[in-house]
């Protein structure tokens, strides 16, 4: 009987606990119901974009070559005459410089004199039968004329008109053997023709030499040639042909490895593309170029700088701005994307210079530094100046 008393305690215990849970659960639930409901904090999804605010100005264009210094003149002396060599100056070594005129070496003149003086006998003999030539055509018009003939001899010989002519020849022949022979005295001595370094020699004291052997390698020092190859890029920064050709335009000569820099100048332009790599030439000088305080060596490679004349209405953008299908984006006063296709004008380092269209140039604008392939125009972004995190 007592137990079943207590079932029905533990029953009715456990009825009420389940319903004070269900209206503990109402109450909470319906207290939940009026509580005020968060806002939701609107998300941008506007991407942030990176921009530079520029205005356009007058820039130079800075043009950078590369090539390797060539003497004005290079010349391999050679022998006029055959003859043995007798003697070399001093200064006739390799890496030694001559002046010009100065006589290097020497072939031995013997048998050169020799013709020379047989040329000249020949020359006073064919002057001698001129003068007995004319003395008897002379002669023999006298004797005519004498005659009481008239008219004209049947032959010219008569008058000795032909032998004169003979006798004249003669003497021309004879005159122009002298001048050869001469001419092939002086070819004994081998003279530098210009201000020049001695490069290679090719003879020694005794040594025979050919007509036309080689004796000598030669670079003038008057002046240092470098040839510069250019794109039609750069082409687009250097002043007009003319003022090219004026060979007063200046330039930065830098030495490849040891930095070492002179001040050359243009000398003139080339007028035509190479046919392999459709680039176009300048030709870069330096005067005396073994003469200043550092010299210039010939064979050297250099880098040439040449600073075009001043454009004005141009941006100067980091390389980067510039994308992959060619165009530069900037950022509208609304915040939306737009953009123009254009080619650099010139680029220098890592900056690039354009051109923007006139209806933007009048203003500053933000540029993208490092615009996407994805972008498009009328996109909303966020501008962020490029400095703004550092």
């Amino acid at each position: 009987m007592i137990r079943g008393i207590s079932q029905i305690v533990v029953f009715l215990v456990a009825v009420t606990l389940l319903t004070g849970l269900v209206f503990y659960i109402k109450g909470a639930v319906k207290a939940r119901a009026n509580m005020p409901v968060p806002e939701t904090e609107e998300v941008s999804l506007h991407p942030e974009v990176s921009v530079r605010s520029v205005s356009t100005g007058s820039y130079n264009a800075q043009i950078t070559g590369y090539g390797s210094v060539s003497p004005h003149f290079e010349l391999t002396l050679t022998a006029r005459v055959a003859g043995q060599i007798t003697m070399l100056s001093n200064s006739f070594e390799t890496g030694k410089r001559v002046k010009q005129g100065e006589v290097i070496a020497r072939l031995d003149n013997t048998e050169y004199k020799d013709a020379l003086a047989q040329a000249l006998k020949d020359l006073s003999d064919a002057k001698l039968s001129l003068l007995e030539e004319e003395r008897e055509a002379l002669q023999a018009k006298t004797e005519w004329e004498s005659s009481g003939l008239t008219g004209k001899p049947d032959s010219k010989l008569v008058l000795h008109a032909p032998q004169v002519a003979a006798a004249k020849a003669a003497v021309t022949a004879a005159q122009a053997a002298v001048k050869t022979a001469q001419a092939d005295l002086s070819y004994t001595r081998l003279a530098a023709p210009f201000d020049a370094l001695v490069v290679a020699r090719s003879v020694a004291p005794g040594s025979y030499v050919q007509e036309g052997a080689a004796i000598a390698t030669l670079y003038s020092t008057d002046r240092a040639e470098i040839t510069v190859s250019l794109s039609a890029g750069q082409w687009s920064g250097l002043p007009d042909m003319e003022t090219l050709n004026t060979g007063k335009w200046p330039v930065a000569i830098g030495h490849a490895q040891t930095g070492c820099l002179w001040t050359g100048y243009i000398l003139r332009a080339s007028r035509q593309a190479d046919e392999n790599s459709r680039q176009q030439s300048v030709i870069v000088a330096l005067n005396h170029p073994l003469d200043s305080d550092t010299p210039l060596l010939f064979g050297a490679f250099v880098t040439v700088n040449i600073q075009g004349p001043p454009i004005s209405g141009l941006w100067e953008l980091p390389g980067s701005s510039f994308s992959q299908k060619g165009e530069i984006w900037y950022v509208r006063q609304d915040n939306t994307l737009a953009s123009f296709t254009t080619e650099p004008v010139f680029s220098h380092g890592e900056s690039i210079y354009v051109a923007p269209p006139k209806g933007i140039a009048d203003s500053s604008r933000k540029v993208l530094i490092h615009p996407l392939n994805h972008y498009l125009d009328d996109m909303a972004v966020t501008p962020v100046e490029e400095n703004a995190h550092e």
